[in-house]
């Protein structure tokens, strides 16, 4: 059986499909497993060794559906579930399943504050997609594959953090899923030993405050790895900070000690940190009491209200505390 997966995008939503890949490849013996996604996100399926074949979602839809075409593919499992997914599954004309997006539920939530979703992560959703193939959640949580090239070598740390740190994530797709810089320096501060600020090269400055606040445990490398690199940094930290976002769920598929952190979305939308073998280690920091939560699905880049009480009022020192255990 020929089964193509559908996820174009992002970091941490094709990072959550990773069980899915798993269990058809183990539960289907002989299945060949094909993903296509956008091309920035390649390095996060081509290593898996579930998965046979990526297609790069490129520029041209239409390019796409003809290279799929040719695959002559007996399914799809489609986890993305916009138009674009409807165009690819319509041309292939072969028998496809999605998941349960559940934008009703989440408009519900955000503007008239109903609660309306079901407990039940999305992980178990995707899973939903590739029941009928009698394919089963196996509960052994996420996976992320690094080629042995794309791994951060020890000796290219300071020789302060070789024996450990704690990785602060400091990016988020959405100012309102970022702690602001005072509240990320003043983390910092509370933080006992070596640090490893992880970002991309726009969270340069926000690390340059972090750096010339802490001193010297403090080591930026925000822009210096790729997205497998940055993942590699995440493999080796002792705990692991991070915003609602790609880094948390890299985080969980390493079964690292995670404190997430959230301010405009909340967990209940189903994609808090899955870590089902060690649930201990998933936690989930978020400032309670606030009728303004959640204030959007995906985040905005100024807080509605004008008072960003859902960071500013998060606790620093529980967080450290978490942390550093």
């Amino acid at each position: 059986m020929k089964i193509l997966v559908l996820r174009f995008s992002s970091i941490g939503d094709i990072v959550l499909t990773s069980p899915v890949l798993r269990c058809v490849k183990r539960q289907l013996p002989g299945a060949e497993l094909h993903v296509a996604t956008k091309r920035i996100f390649m390095d996060l399926v081509r290593y898996s060794p579930y998965v046979d074949k990526a297609h790069d979602l490129g520029d041209d839809l239409g390019e796409l559906i003809h290279r799929l075409k040719a695959e002559r593919f007996d399914a799809v499992v489609d986890l993305h579930h916009n138009l674009r997914t409807w165009r690819v599954k319509r041309a292939l004309g072969v028998p496809a399943t999605s998941f349960a997006k559940l934008n009703l539920e989440k408009w519900m939530l955000v503007n008239l504050r109903r609660d309306r979703m079901p407990r039940k992560h999305i992980v178990d959703r995707y899973m939903d997609a590739v029941a009928h193939l009698g394919v089963k959640n196996d509960n052994e949580g996420l996976d992320l594959f690094i080629h042995p090239d794309r791994e951060v070598m020890t000796d290219e740390l300071p020789e302060s953090h070789r024996a450990g740190f704690v990785a602060l994530c400091v990016g988020g797709a959405h100012a309102t899923k970022r702690l602001p810089v005072h509240k990320l320096v003043d983390l910092a501060g509370r933080i006992p030993g070596p640090i490893t600020i992880i970002g991309g090269p726009d969270d340069k400055a926000v690390a340059r405050a972090i750096a010339n606040a802490v001193g010297g445990r403090a080591w930026d490398a925000t822009g210096r790895y790729d997205l497998l690199g940055s993942a590699s940094l995440i493999r080796q930290a002792r705990s692991v900070i991070a915003h609602d976002s790609g880094a948390m769920h890299i985080a969980a598929a390493f079964k690292k000690n995670t404190v997430s952190i959230w301010g405009s979305t909340v967990p209940l939308l189903g994609m808090g940190p899955y870590i089902p073998t060690r649930p201990d280690r998933a936690h989930i920091m978020e400032v309670a009491g606030l009728d303004c939560r959640p204030c959007s699905k995906i985040g905005f880049e100024h807080c509605p209200k004008g008072h960003f009480r859902c960071m500013e009022n998060q606790d620093t020192a529980r967080i450290a505390e978490i942390a550093s255990r």
